[in-house]
């Protein structure tokens, strides 16, 4: 299959660096180039040398135009789908094997062919070698013969990471134009173990057998071509699909969007949660990650009951934000904060702001007890303490002073100060608002915080970041 001719490649080696925009506009038109394709090989490669650099350092990968690019998950939150399948089929490992930051350690690829298929007659099998993933580079591990399948496969970016710690990897995806590419990509990056699948991933899952390991990430758009967040609006509707998931996988993960209610969506699959993962990179929450297990591969604590019926036990949490992770069990940190909770100490000397997936997590209880800190007020989401907390999974500010939002209050506060970085937690203001009333410009060394104290007050804190 030739997905991009000699002359266009060429080209595209030669220019990547340079804006694409200039280039459209001034490129010269020869025979047997191919310059939209070009163009986007070349917006592709940018995007993915800051955003997947192991693909953009593998030559012969091929590119989809820009939405795709922009829409596939990054390398960091690959890697760590990656890192959770590890730890799941490995009962015994106490923590997530480190993914090798380099591709060309990354496996020994096995013996099978890649080839397209548009049946699932043949998919189970077995894989003729097994691969090998490194992490110290000195010793490695051999995977035993495990089968794997990403129903949803899109663009292939989570199944390139997830198929390595697999013998046995299926990718199936409904466009054929991305199984080409998918056919061409996992070839490049030397997934010998992968095969591909042109079809329906429902009619796949209905007809295939039991594997290890499922991988979905439904479509969130509608027919219309817009956004849709709600699990059972997503296309394929996993929520339909739990029975049979469970039925034909150990373990499956689902991915959804950041922007749900995780504990509802615990809920909605009745029972069959066993663990959440929140996962933020630079402090922004990219993905809620759900894994799927049937009873048999859940904690000890977990049962069956006399009908047959899935208990329905709180999973256990996973809160990570690049390398801050923490991590917890959701029936023990169910209320946030505490009523009656313990008193602000009297030297409120350091402020910290839980990262993304702890405010995304709601673990406020969980954070105060586990780092020594008090939290600030209810709903306020900030938290103090007479000490440096050298670990805190967050922000880290020193109180420089604590003001009321009265006139003597706030010039005392200010200090003759032009400008600072604003934010606020639980306050009467937004943050331009605020920043309005103190006349203040934006930026500097300056970090107030606005919010509600415990009692009800209002006050604002002048910080400087740790």
């Amino acid at each position: 299959m030739t997905i991009m001719n000699d002359k266009t490649r060429e080209f595209v080696a030669m220019h990547r660096d340079e804006d694409v925009r200039e280039l459209a506009l001034k490129a010269k038109r020869v025979d047997g180039l191919d310059l939209p394709l070009a163009l986007d090989q070349i917006a592709g490669w940018q995007i993915a040398s800051k955003k997947l650099p192991q693909w953009a350092s593998c030559e012969g990968i091929v590119y989809p135009p820009h939405i795709s690019m922009e829409q596939c998950s990054s390398q960091f939150t690959a890697q760590y789908k990656s890192e959770i399948t590890q730890t799941l089929l490995v009962p015994s490992a106490t923590v997530y094997a480190r993914v090798s930051d380099s591709a060309e350690s990354d496996m020994q690829t096995a013996k099978s062919a890649l080839h397209l298929s548009d049946s699932a007659e043949s998919d189970t099998q077995e894989a003729k070698a097994g691969l090998r993933m490194s992490d110290s580079g000195e010793s490695d591990t051999l995977v035993a013969k495990r089968a794997m399948v990403d129903l949803t496969g899109g663009f292939g970016v989570d199944f390139s990471y997830l198929a390595r710690g697999f013998s046995q990897a299926t990718y199936v995806e409904r466009q054929r134009h991305l199984c080409e590419l998918a056919e061409h990509n996992m070839a490049a990056l030397g997934l010998d173990q992968a095969r591909i699948v042109c079809g329906d991933g429902v009619e796949y899952l209905s007809q295939m057998d039991p594997v290890d390991f499922i991988y979905l990430d439904p479509a969130r758009r509608d027919e219309h071509g817009s956004r849709t967040y709600a699990i059972e609006d997503c296309t394929p509707n996993v929520l339909e699909l739990r029975d049979l998931l469970l039925a034909k996988s150990r373990f499956t993960l689902v991915k959804l969007s950041p922007m749900l209610d995780w504990r509802k969506a615990v809920v909605d699959f009745d029972g069959a949660v066993r663990e959440v993962h929140i996962v933020a990179t630079g402090n922004e929450c990219k993905e809620l990650l759900l894994v799927l297990g049937r009873p048999a591969q859940a904690n000890a604590r977990d049962s069956v009951d006399g009908a047959g019926s899935y208990r329905r036990l709180a999973p256990h949490v996973f809160c990570v934000n690049d390398d801050q992770r923490i991590d917890y069990d959701s029936a023990k940190y169910t209320q946030g904060l505490r009523i009656g909770g313990k008193p602000l100490p009297d030297a409120k000397r350091y402020l910290y702001e839980p990262n993304a997936s702890i405010m995304k997590a709601g673990c406020f209880d969980l954070v105060e007890e586990r780092f020594g800190v008090t939290q600030i007020g209810p709903s306020s989401h900030l938290f103090v303490s007479e000490q440096q907390i050298a670990d805190f999974p967050g922000r880290g500010f020193a109180i420089e002073a604590v003001g009321s939002m009265n006139k003597k209050d706030t010039k005392r506060l200010l200090n003759g100060m032009k400008q600072a970085n604003i934010a606020v937690r639980n306050f009467p203001l937004t943050a331009p608002q605020l920043r309005k009333k103190l006349k203040l410009a934006d930026g500097g060394t300056v970090y107030l915080f606005g919010t509600t104290m415990q009692g009800g007050g209002h006050v604002l804190l002048r910080t400087s970041k740790i």
